[in-house]
């Protein structure tokens, strides 16, 4: 074999083995978590109000970046054993052990919008009357989604928001 189809199949094995990384650890659309057998991707919420966000699926790679805010919604992403890769709402990945999230549903409201807020009303209809009206980043846990509006409550509202003002859900996903 020459060396230059040598070095021609090294490249092609290792674009293989980088397109099926994320399907060793879980994370295609659709698939289950090897670690937890659960839904990938899938939301959940911080835990804690300081989780350490690493580089990699261990204690031995660094610290990113520190959540100081417990029930931010995250997504996960893959599993690697107790580790789960997240990411955050602003689109930021990294790895969080796995007893620092908790399967309780939060969301923010719209935290890509900046100058709008959002009607909170007091049924799941666009005609509904407006009981408040929401800053993008609130935070609040969910109640219940039925494909198209969620119900969603926190500190001092309790409400319906549309679905796709809302950070923590789906679109089209229906929670019970």
């Amino acid at each position: 074999m020459t060396e230059g189809v040598r070095s021609g199949l090294l490249r092609i094995l290792g674009a293989m083995l980088m397109l099926a990384q994320p399907a060793l650890i879980g994370g295609a659309a659709g698939e289950v978590g090897p670690a937890s057998g659960l839904q990938l991707p899938r939301f959940v919420s911080l835990k804690a109000d300081k989780v350490n966000v690493r580089a990699g699926p261990s204690r031995e790679n660094d610290v990113t970046w520190v959540f100081t805010r417990a029930g931010l919604p995250v997504e996960i992403t893959a599993e690697f054993e107790n580790w789960r890769r997240i990411r955050d709402s602003e689109g930021a990945e990294g790895w969080v052990y796995h007893s620092l999230l908790s399967g309780r549903r939060t969301a923010l409201i719209a935290p890509w919008s900046k100058n709008e807020t959002f009607a909170l009303r007091e049924r799941p209809e666009s005609n509904a009357t407006v009981s408040a009206r929401l800053q993008p980043g609130v935070l609040g846990t969910l109640k219940a989604c039925n494909r198209h509006w969620c119900r969603i409550f926190g500190d001092g509202f309790d409400g319906y928001v549309e679905q796709d003002r809302l950070w923590g859900v789906y679109p089209g996903e229906a929670i019970e």
